[in-house]
């Protein structure tokens, strides 16, 4: 019996580095699971549409949100959209993760590494630049993030939020003047520029998909989301099983 597509599902950015980072690391996952179809998708500007495609595949399908936090592109896009397709199951996105903290402890000792005055920067502020959502939901997981972070600094990481919510980076800069960004987003486009133009002059980390190798921790994380769905899946689809709605969290 064939495993479940697995139809990674991102949010679509005009930044070409961006689309290609997130491009190399669906390609990653599909190298790494040779017995599984892997598909990808997305919920705005970039094409195929994950509502357009998921009706023609006419096998059960695991979506994977390669979205960092819950929020509405989760809740009523991709549930939504599951909804309507009896051997579909949506994933838990990717964050909160002890992996992403993995990968943006990476970023930020790549970063500090390159400034001179090493024990200066043992003791700089961290600041965690989360992309923001009303989404109650949204909240809870930029916290968990930031802790998780903080677990793996032995150190206190700052919120700031690039929409949506207080702080703002400008303010938490403000309020942390020696600070370096730690930037929590996929890949680049829109919100690290965005990211980039409120820090004028400030250290800023690249994004969990830099734009050269594809970290492993990701590809491992995406991997376990399709394997804990799939399992929902399997389950649901037994006799006398219903499907769960909402995955549980990690």
């Amino acid at each position: 019996m064939s495993r479940p597509i697995l139809l990674a599902v991102s949010h679509g950015t005009s930044d070409a580095e961006g689309a290609r980072a997130i491009a190399d690391l669906v390609g990653a996952v599909a190298a790494a699971m040779p017995e599984v179809e892997v598909r990808s998708a997305f919920v705005d500007v970039q094409q195929p549409d994950a509502a357009d495609l998921l009706p023609t595949l006419d096998r059960p399908v695991v979506i994977v949100p390669l979205l960092l936090s819950r929020g509405f592109h989760v809740h009523h896009d991709l549930h939504g959209m599951a909804a309507k397709k009896a051997d579909a199951v949506v994933s838990a996105p990717m964050g909160p993760d002890p992996r992403l903290a993995e990968v943006l402890a990476e970023r930020l000792s790549e970063t500090l590494s390159t400034v001179a005055d090493s024990t200066h920067t043992e003791d700089a502020s961290v600041i965690l630049a989360v992309a923001g959502s009303r989404d109650p939901a949204s909240l809870t997981d930029a916290e968990a993030m930031a802790s998780l972070l903080s677990l793996r600094l032995g150190r206190r990481v700052e919120l700031a939020y690039l929409a949506a919510r207080e702080p703002d980076l400008p303010h938490a800069l403000r309020e942390h003047p020696d600070a370096v960004v730690s930037t929590y987003l996929l890949a680049r486009g829109f919100f690290f520029n965005l990211t980039l133009r409120q820090a004028p002059g400030r250290r800023v980390t690249a994004p969990l998909l830099d734009g050269t190798t594809v970290p492993q921790p990701l590809i491992d994380l995406v991997i376990a989301r399709y394997e804990e769905a799939s399992e929902q899946l399997l389950t649901a689809q037994s006799p006398g099983a219903a499907l769960t709605p909402e995955p549980a969290q990690s």
